[in-house]
C-alpha cells in the first residue's frame, strides 16, 4: 500500500484524538540559500488523528504521519478538479444559452461557490474517509 510520509511533532494527547502539528515548507524552503533570500516559506498544519488504546504517545514526541495516497489523490480532484469542471460546466453552458459574459462569469464563480458549500456540508463525512495514522 503506497502512503503519502510527513514528519511530524505530537502537540496533544486525548482519549479521542492525537494533535500532531506539521511543518509543511513551499519548494524553495528546501534550497540552501533560503536563509538569505526570504523567499522560503513554512507553514504550520495541525491534524487530528484517532488516538488508538494500544499507542503510547506524549507530547513533543517527533512521528511520521501516514495517509494512503490514493486519499491524497482524491483530495486533489475534490479540491482542485472538479472546482475547475463546475466552473467550465456552468460557463460554457451559460454562454451556449445566449447569457452575457458578466451573468456567465458571475453564475459560473456562483457555481463553484455552491460546490463548495456542500463540501463544507459534508465534511464530518469527508473526514470519516481521509484517516491519518501515526508511525514511530
Amino acid at each position: 500500500m503506497e502512503t503519502v510520509s510527513h514528519k511530524g511533532r505530537i502537540v496533544q494527547v486525548t482519549p479521542e484524538f492525537t494533535t500532531v502539528e506539521i511543518i509543511s515548507g513551499s519548494a524553495c524552503s528546501t534550497c540552501h540559500a533560503s536563509g538569505l533570500c526570504g523567499m522560503s516559506e513554512y507553514t504550520k498544519k495541525a491534524i487530528e488523528v484517532p488516538t488508538r488504546s494500544w499507542d503510547r504517545f506524549e507530547p513533543g514526541q517527533e512521528v511520521n504521519v501516514l495517509l494512503k495516497a490514493s486519499m491524497g489523490h482524491k483530495a486533489v480532484w475534490l479540491a482542485y478538479v472538479a472546482p475547475l469542471v463546475v466552473l467550465l460546466a456552468v460557463l460554457l453552458v451559460s454562454l451556449g444559452l445566449g447569457a452575457g459574459e458578466l451573468a456567465a462569469g458571475l453564475g459560473a464563480v456562483g457555481g463553484v461557490a455552491v460546490y463548495y458549500l456542500f463540501l463544507w456540508l459534508f465534511r464530518d463525512r469527508l473526514r470519516n474517509q481521509y484517516v491519518f495514522t501515526i508511525e514511530n
